[in-house]
């Protein structure tokens, strides 16, 4: 032992987790300490010692960092100014703005229960009210709420299966009644893009109505219109083949 090093016993080394050990191993005996007088002591020493320590640690840990090194690193731009202005003649009218501000809400407005909402939404006045033409005093840019909102996926991707399933039937009972166009074809093929598998039983009863009915416009069709031909081909065989409808498919030709 060396002359002026304080004297530690073998539990005091163990550190302060051992004596606390120690001192549960002698609660348990009935209640009663079972550990010699000065071994008591010395647990109860190495327990405040280590209580001392423990608060003598700060809370909060902060890293030293030069900043002179990440000033070298980092860029920082901020601006306070609005826009660029528009160069002469590229500035869009006020009745332009207000027109695209017009349309845009109209895409979050149809609610899944709206069954007229829906069809003029996706097709557009014109072909739902049966017009050739609407008057335009004004070019005003796209009128969406005359010619439809095509199915941007800014669109689609927020519907849910609910909402898939009712603005399918909407427009195919639509086109029950109604001759076959682009913009309904293209609905129709982006409301069967969001169609989850397995199919719901009303989903399954839905498209194969419509697979039906595109077969019914394709025999009515006397001017061999190649285009819609193709049209009406495809969704016949997406429900067919692609959500397994099998007795609805074309014999290959």
């Amino acid at each position: 032992m060396v002359r002026g090093e304080p004297v530690t016993s073998p539990l005091e080394r163990r550190g302060p987790g051992a004596a606390r050990a120690e001192l549960r191993v002698a609660a348990r005996q009935g209640g009663r300490a079972v550990l010699p007088f000065r071994r008591q002591i010395r647990v109860l020493h190495t327990c405040r010692r280590g209580r001392i320590e423990a608060a003598r640690c700060p809370d909060v840990v902060v890293a030293k960092i030069d900043p002179r090194k990440l000033k070298k690193k980092q860029t920082v731009n901020i601006s306070i100014s609005g826009c660029q202005p528009a160069p002469e003649g590229y500035s869009p009218t006020l009745r332009w703005q207000q027109q695209q501000v017009a349309n845009f809400s109209a895409v979050r407005q149809p609610k899944s229960e709206d069954e007229e909402g829906w069809k003029k939404f996706c097709l557009g006045e014109r072909i739902h009210s049966e017009i050739d033409a609407l008057p335009n005093n004004e070019s005003i840019g796209i009128d969406y709420m005359k010619v439809g909102f095509p199915p941007l996926l800014s669109i689609v991707s927020r519907m849910n299966q609910a909402t898939v399933t009712s603005v399918l039937e909407y427009l195919i009972s639509w086109f029950g009644e109604k001759k076959f166009t682009p913009e309904l074809g293209r609905w129709l093929y982006a409301l069967l893009a969001c169609l989850e598998k397995p199919l719901l039983p009303e989903a399954h009863s839905l498209i194969r109505q419509l697979a039906r009915r595109c077969s019914e416009v394709r025999v009515m069709e006397e001017n061999k219109n190649e285009e819609q031909i193709s049209a009406l081909n495809l969704i016949i065989c997406l429900v067919s083949r692609y959500f397994d409808q099998r007795d609805l498919a074309d014999e290959p030709s």
